[in-house]
């Protein structure tokens, strides 16, 4: 037995070693994060293979990989969180269009320029000829993607000539709002704009670029080392033609690409970006003063975006109220096919996703009906709480004692009378504090309305982080604003409560 046991002890030993030196001898992984909603060609689904990626960055990511003797795996990150999951070791490189800016440069360890584009406005065919800058937009509606170099570009623009800038989560719904007129401009990267060009023709790119910059690899401070080693594989791709190579394939390569490579090659320091129109001065960055200095200077826009979401909050819920009261007396006094279309309502309200329900309403019914921004998200928040206040009005008004409705039958008071004097008062006791829950919810779920590019609190905390490159001051900032809005209107439910408690029913 004991040679038994002894013979199985070394067996085990050398199935666990013979593991060992087969994970030792499996090369190690080179973590790369983009995203793959960003689409062609920097990083997008195979058609053929969904369970894979392919793009220009995809191929700059194996080149890496490759020269590092390593196998790249992709990591999906939302690129708007790009910046805080590199900073936090969730890969190690971003690349996903990451342009080069300062705020980066001060809180990242950036790779050289690997590619070089242009901002380029986009305006419909008929306009063309009319609105060729920025300086012709005064007054207009010009549409990019938030926490970008164009978004920056725009604000300049704001207070240069007096035009709008309307900020999208992605880069599809600015042209296609552009086609139907919710925008009278689109200003982004030349790669999206020509892209977007093939499949949706309609739009005029102006020749003029607005400004120049780079797109780079994203590392964490801590990574410095590894950059560099990237850095020489980067060079030795553009000495050899590699990257040209990746660029030409994706259909991308041009002029601009030769000048950018020799200069990074002679060891030139070029510029994040350059604005060619001096009017709006160079491309700002926050990062050279204090953290406290930066939220002084931003604390108005919050203030102001504070506004438009307790207005879209406040207009939104007293819409899903009065809608809920409807929904709920109808459930409980009219007839068995109003019930019934009225159950289907609330269970396929309560069903989708209240982001697919905003996107109907401003994207899917536009050839139809075109809603503004703001009516849109209103009615998209009013229509998807007032499924979930019917439900607490109508619980409210079947809790209440049918010994008392008997009773005021019996003396003699119509329905409408019974509601009125009897059920409703006592119903509306019991919704109160889950009617403020509700409220409250309402504040933070009119965060979801910066999809439809409506400039709201939280969306104007994100933009404030991205050019500040942290979230600590704008995160604290953004909490207590939440905070003054929802702390007042929950003390006013209790001291409500309180006093109806003291009267008797």
């Amino acid at each position: 037995m004991r040679t038994l046991g002894t013979l199985g002890t070394w067996r085990t030993v050398l199935v666990l070693s013979l593991s060992l030196v087969v994970v030792a001898a499996q090369p190690r992984e080179f973590r790369w994060a983009g995203d793959a909603e960003g689409g062609a060609p920097y990083v997008e689904a195979d058609p053929s293979h969904p369970d894979q990626v392919i793009g220009f960055d995809v191929e700059v990511a194996g080149l890496l990989a490759r020269a590092f003797g390593q196998v790249p795996r992709f990591v999906n990150i939302t690129f708007y969180q790009l910046d805080q999951s590199i900073a936090r070791g969730d890969a190690e490189i971003g690349l996903s269009g990451v342009e080069d800016t300062s705020t980066r440069r001060a809180t990242f360890a950036l790779s050289v320029p690997y590619y070089r584009f242009r901002e380029v406005l986009s305006v419909r065919d008929a306009d063309a000829a009319r609105f060729r800058t920025l300086s012709d937009l005064r007054g207009r509606r010009v549409g990019t993607l938030a926490g970008t170099i164009a978004y920056e570009i725009l604000l300049n623009a704001e207070r240069a000539y007096g035009l709008q800038a309307v900020s999208y989560e992605d880069d599809v719904h600015p042209y296609s709002d552009l086609i139907i007129g919710r925008v009278d401009a689109v200003l982004l990267d030349n790669i999206l704009a020509e892209r977007r060009q093939r499949t949706e023709p309609g739009f005029t790119i102006q020749p003029q670029s607005v400004a120049v910059g780079q797109y780079v690899g994203m590392f964490a401070l801590a990574n410095a080392s590894e950059r560099n080693r990237a850095n020489d594989v980067l060079r030795a791709g553009m000495r050899d033609g590699a990257l040209e190579g990746i660029f030409r394939k994706w259909g991308v390569w041009n002029n601009d690409q030769p000048a950018l490579y020799a200069r990074v090659l002679a060891g030139e320091d070029i510029p994040p970006v350059v604005i060619e129109d001096p009017a709006l001065g160079q491309a700002t960055s926050i990062t050279a003063i204090s953290h406290w200095e930066a939220a002084r200077r931003y604390f108005p826009s919050l203030l102001r975006a504070s506004l438009i979401t307790i207005i879209l909050s406040c207009l939104s819920m007293a819409l899903a109220i009065a809608l809920g009261m409807l929904i709920a007396l109808g459930r409980i006094y009219g007839s068995r096919i109003l019930r019934l279309a009225l159950v289907a309502y609330v269970e396929l309200i309560r069903g989708t996703p209240i982001l697919l329900q905003l996107f109907v309403l401003y994207y899917g019914i536009a050839a139809a009906i075109r809603l503004p921004a703001f009516i849109a998200a209103l009615l998209g928040l009013a229509l998807n709480y007032a499924a979930y206040e019917s439900e607490i009005y109508r619980s409210a008004l079947e809790a209440v004692s049918i010994g008392q409705i008997e009773a005021a039958r019996t003396l003699g008071l119509s329905e409408r009378q019974v509601l009125g004097l009897v059920r409703g008062p006592q119903a509306f006791r019991l919704a109160l504090a889950p009617m403020t829950n509700d409220f409250v919810a309402m504040l933070k779920d009119s965060s979801l309305v910066s999809v439809l590019t409506v400039l709201e609190l939280t969306k104007q905390t994100q933009i404030f982080a991205t050019n500040l490159g942290s979230w600590v001051v704008p995160g604290l900032l953004c909490a207590a604003l939440y905070l003054a809005m929802s702390l007042p209107l929950a003390a006013l439910a209790r001291r409500l409560e309180r006093r109806w408690k003291a009267t008797p029913a």
